[in-house]
C-alpha cells in the first residue's frame, strides 16, 4: 500500500520526531492519528493539516488507556496500516545509587512495554501489508552511565522488535526500528538546559559535526514504513551521522562554530543528476541498483568485468559501460580515469562486485580458497572506493557497500565469504569515522538470500536447498533484486542524510530469528 493511502498512528506525537514523523506522513498523503499525553496537547500536531487527522490523549504508561483508545480508532478511525511507536520518557541522567525506583518502572512501562501493548492492539487489526516502526535509540546499543533506565528500555525495545518481526512475519506485518544518535529535539534542548549535555561536545563526537534533525529520523522511518522496504523487518537503523562508527580516543570532527546549519534545517537539494558508479552491476543486485539510479534521473556507470555492456545498453546512451577486473589495480586505476574524463566526478559508488566461496569443510581449504574470495568481496572493494574518493573531492560523496547476513550470522563452511562480508561492514563504519568530517556518507545493506542468477547458480549445483532456506525466512521467501536496490536509493538520497557507517538489512526477518526450528512454513 502506498503511503499516500496509509492510516497511521504516531505516538509521542507532541515532541520533536513525533511531530516531524505527523508532518511527513501528512505530507505524503496519509491520514495521521496523533497520540500523546492529553497534557502535551496532541491536536497541535496536526493544526492546520486538515479535518481527516485525528489527535487523542493517551497515557502510554496504562495499558488500560491504550486498549480504550482502540476501542475509539475501532469507533471513530477504523483500519489503521502503520503504527509509529515514538512515545518516550527521555534519560534523567541520574546515578544508581540515586536513581528513583519508581521512575525506572514508569520508564519501563513507556518506553518498552507501552510501546508492546500498541503493537499488539494494532497487530490484531492489522490487513496484511501492516507495519510497525519503533523509535529506539544508540543508548539501546552503546551504553552510557547513568542512562540506566532509558538505555535498558530501549535495548529492551530493539528485542521486541525482532521477535515481533519474527512473530508477525506470517501475517503479513513487519516491524523495524530506527536508532537515533543526538537529536536537536526539546528533549535534547532541557538536556542542554540543565546541564546534562554538553552539546559542542556532543557534536565533536560525531563524525558528520552535527546532531541529527527530527525530519531525517522521521524519512528514515517513512522509507521503512513504505512499500520500499517490503523486505525489511527486524531491521534496527541507526541513525547517528556517525556516531556508532568512531572508536578512538579524542574527537571525530573538529569543533564546530555555532549551530550548523545543515542542524537547522534541510539543505536544498539539487536539481542536477548525480554520477552513480556501480560495481558488479552487470547482472543480478548490480543491473537492478544501476536500472532504479537511472530511471531516477542519475547517470549511471556500470562497471563490471562480464556484461557491464548489455546492462548499459539497455539503460540508455547517457550512461556508460566499463569493463573491469577489480582485483586488478591498474585495471580499477584505468576504469576510474575513463570515468573522470567522461564525467568529471563520482556523487555516489555502490560496490556490490562480489563471488562465492567454494562450500568446502575447513580441513580442506586452502589459505589460496579463502583469498579469492578475499581478493574480490573485500580487497576489490577497497580499491574502487580508494580510487572513487579521488573523485568526491569537493562534493558530499555516498558510498554503500553490500554486506550480507553473513555478516552477523556466518555459516560453515562459507569461511571466506562470511570473513569478507564482515570485514565489509566494518571497512564501511571505518570510512564513516574518517570521511564524516568531509561530508561524505557511507552505509552498508546486507541482502538476505535474494533470487539471482548467482543464487540459481548455487541452487542447481545442489549448495543451497530452497526449501529450507525459505522456511528459515520468517517472510517465508526470498527476495527480489528490487528489493535491494529501492534500499539502495533510499540510503543514497537526502531522506537518509544522517545515516553514516550504519548497516540496513534486506534480508526477510532472517537475522532477527534465534529459535530452533523453522521461522515459515516456506510455502510459495
Amino acid at each position: 500500500m502506498p503511503v499516500s493511502a496509509q492510516t497511521v498512528i504516531v505516538t509521542g506525537a507532541a515532541g520533536g520526531i513525533g511531530r516531524a514523523l505527523v508532518e511527513e506522513f501528512a505530507a505524503r498523503g496519509a491520514r495521521v492519528i496523533a497520540v500523546d499525553l492529553a497534557s502535551a496537547r496532541p491536536e497541535d500536531a496536526i493544526a492546520g493539516l486538515g479535518a481527516r487527522h485525528r489527535a487523542y490523549g493517551c497515557d502510554l504508561g496504562s495499558e488500560a488507556e491504550i486498549v480504550a483508545l482502540f476501542e475509539t480508532l475501532d469507533r471513530e478511525v477504523g483500519t489503521v496500516d502503520v503504527l509509529m511507536n515514538n512515545a518516550a520518557i527521555g534519560p534523567i541522567m541520574s546515578d544508581t545509587r540515586k536513581t528513583d525506583f519508581a521512575h525506572f518502572q514508569l520508564t519501563v512501562r513507556v518506553n518498552t512495554i507501552g510501546p508492546f501493548v500498541m503493537a499488539r492492539e494494532v497487530a490484531r487489526r492489522m490487513a496484511p501489508g501492516g507495519v510497525i516502526v519503533n523509535t529506539a535509540s544508540l543508548a539501546g546499543v552503546l551504553a552510557n552511565p547513568r542512562r540506566n533506565a532509558y538505555a535498558a528500555s530501549k535495548a529492551a525495545l530493539i528485542s521486541l522488535t525482532k521477535s515481533l518481526a519474527c512473530e508477525w512475519a506470517s501475517r503479513g506485518i513487519r516491524v523495524n526500528a530506527v536508532a537515533p544518535g543526538y537529536v536537536r529535539t526539546p528533549m535534547v534542548a532541557e538536556l542542554e538546559r540543565t546541564g546534562k549535555a554538553d552539546i559542542p561536545l556532543v557534536r565533536r563526537r560525531v563524525p558528520m559535526g552535527r546532531m541529527g534533525r527530527p525530519d531525517e529520523i522521521a524519512s528514515a522511518a517513512v522509507f521503512l514504513a513504505s512499500p520500499k522496504a517490503r523486505y525489511v523487518t527486524g531491521s534496527v537503523l541507526a541513525v547517528d551521522g556517525g556516531w556508532m562508527s568512531f572508536n578512538q580516543p579524542g574527537h571525530a570532527h573538529p569543533a564546530v562554530e555555532g549551530v550548523p546549519a545543515d542542524e537547522l534545517g534541510r539543505p536544498k537539494a539539487s536539481s542536477e543528476p548525480r554520477v552513480v558508479v556501480v560495481v558488479g552491476g552487470g547482472r543480478g543486485i548490480g543491473a537492478a541498483i544501476a536500472a532504479r539510479f537511472a530511471a531516477g534521473g542519475d547517470r549511471v556507470v556500470v562497471a563490471d568485468k562480464d556484461g557491464a555492456g548489455a546492462v548499459t545498453a539497455s539503460l540508455g546512451p547517457q550512461h556508460l559501460g566499463v569493463t573491469v577486473d577489480i582485483t586488478d589495480e591498474a585495471q580499477v586505476r584505468d576504469a576510474f580515469t575513463v570515468i573522470r574524463e567522461c564525467f568529471g566526478h563520482v556523487d555516489v559508488l555502490v560496490n556490490d562486485a562480489a563471488v562465492a566461496d567454494v562450500f568446502k569443510p575447513a580441513l580442506e581449504q586452502t589459505g589460496a580458497d579463502l583469498a579469492a574470495t578475499l581478493d574480490v568481496n573485500l580487497a576489490g572493494t577497497f580499491l574502487c572506493t580508494r580510487e572513487a574518493l579521488g573523485l568526491m573531492e569537493g562534493r558530499k560523496g555516498v558510498i554503500l557497500n553490500l554486506g550480507s547476513i553473513n555478516t552477523f550470522l556466518p555459516f560453515a563452511p562459507r569461511h571466506g565469504y562470511g570473513a569478507s562480508k564482515a570485514a565489509v561492514d566494518v571497512f564501511t563504519r571505518c570510512l564513516a569515522g574518517e570521511l564524516g568530517p568531509q561530508g561524505h556518507r557511507t552505509a552498508t545493506i546486507a541482502p538476505g538470500y535474494i533470487r539471482t542468477p548467482g543464487v540459481a547458480e548455487l541452487e542447481t549445483s545442489g549448495r543451497i536447498d530452497a526449501g529450507k532456506i525459505r522456511r528459515r525466512i520468517p517472510m517465508g521467501d526470498m527476495g527480489r533484486p528490487e528489493d535491494i536496490a529501492d534500499a539502495a536509493w533510499f540510503l543514497a538520497s537526502p531522506a537518509a542524510s544522517y545515516v553514516n557507517g550504519g548497516i540496513l538489512y534486506v534480508d526477510g526477518g532472517w537475522t532477527s530469528f534465534g529459535n530452533a526450528g523453522d521461522a515459515s512454513t516456506g510455502e510459495d
